[in-house]
């Protein structure tokens, strides 16, 4: 049986660039892929994925962490690395911690990911110290998209949550709404995430430049869910004194929002405004407003970034700075004046 030896010796090159030749990688001039394409023919050699990534020595996969896979979000994310992945051929190794503190020490720090993966992508992963330890140590490239933890070298793709915060309570605001409530996220989620605290920030920082001081009343926190955001807006409205307006940390919570609301009785957006951040899928479908975030682009971007290094082609920037992606207001159904009465 003809070996990759064997088209190396004839192409007369090494076996690592016959690898990436009949992979498609950038990296071979033209030339020499028509010279490893026609020995590959001559010899009818079939490329078999595993070998030619061993050939170079790489797996030829790249892991993905991401804390709960079913999430918008990270859905969305994974789809769009994979995509980009799976045009250099890379394949990805999806490590879905489920929320669970110990599966995330499991994976970040005793999972071999060095022997398994060629980098390492982070999709809102909040670290701890011994994580960060553990990932040095592997000493592979790596980025980070959407999380406020930093790795050495790593660069992070991300919108600004404290912005897209801002940008949502403002637009109520400008509304004439001032009894505005929050709903945010469990500050007892076993990984300690860090997104809601920005975006509570960014509705507090709007309130204050309004001359509004935030009423703690009108702050609830649940789970980044739809459920969540049901359990919350019930909270509430079981408090006394509806707000005229909700700000929802995520879509999936406003979506939440809208149905404890519908289910009390009061109607969106006539006696209470509702808003989230992320433009989730089914959003443009319930009319909801919110701050819309490239999630897709987020995901695409930093798969290359992450790339260019390891196909030896590099173009886009490796610091270890973030490159902030914008936000966009969308105003839908779920928005508008308070009640006048």
């Amino acid at each position: 049986m003809t070996k990759i030896d064997d088209v190396a010796r004839l192409a007369g090159v090494s076996t690592a660039t016959v690898s990436r030749a009949l992979r498609g990688l950038p990296t071979v001039s033209a030339a020499t892929r028509r010279r490893v394409l026609a020995a590959a023919e001559q010899l009818d050699y079939a490329v078999s994925p595993s070998a030619s990534r061993l050939a170079g020595g790489r797996t030829g996969t790249v892991a993905v962490v991401v804390p709960r896979i079913t999430r918008w979000f990270f859905a969305t994310v994974v789809e769009a690395v994979e995509e980009v992945l799976h045009s250099a051929g890379y394949d990805l190794l999806l490590h879905n911690l489920g929320g669970r503190e110990q599966t995330r020490q499991r994976v970040l720090r005793t999972a071999n990911l060095h022997k398994r993966a060629d980098a390492v992508l982070l999709v809102a992963t909040p670290l701890r110290a011994a994580d960060l330890t553990a990932l040095t140590a592997l000493d592979l490239p790596g980025a980070i998209i959407s999380s406020g933890s930093v790795v050495p070298g790593w660069p992070c793709v991300r919108i600004d949550d404290v912005a897209a915060a801002h940008a949502a309570t403002r637009h109520l605001l400008g509304l004439g709404h001032r009894r505005i409530a929050h709903i945010s996220g469990d500050p007892e989620d076993e990984l300690a995430f860090t997104t809601h605290l920005d975006r509570r920030r960014g509705y507090q920082e709007a309130l204050r430049a309004a001359g509004i001081m935030p009423d703690p009343g009108l702050d609830v926190e649940s789970q980044f869910t739809i459920d969540g955001g049901h359990q919350a807006t019930v909270e509430l409205l079981r408090r006394g004194d509806p707000p005229t307006a909700v700000f929802a940390a995520c879509d999936e919570m406003a979506m939440g929002a809208l149905r404890a609301l519908r289910e009390a009785g009061l109607r969106v957006p006539q006696d209470v405004s509702v808003i989230g951040i992320d433009d989730h899928d089914l959003s443009v479908v319930l009319g909801l407003s919110t701050v819309a975030q490239p999630a897709a682009e987020q995901g695409r971007l930093a798969a290359r970034i992450l790339l260019d290094p390891l196909v030896g082609s590099p173009r886009l920037p490796r610091s270890a700075s973030s490159v902030i992606l914008p936000t966009r207001l969308v105003v839908r159904d779920s928005t508008a004046p308070p009640r006048a009465d």
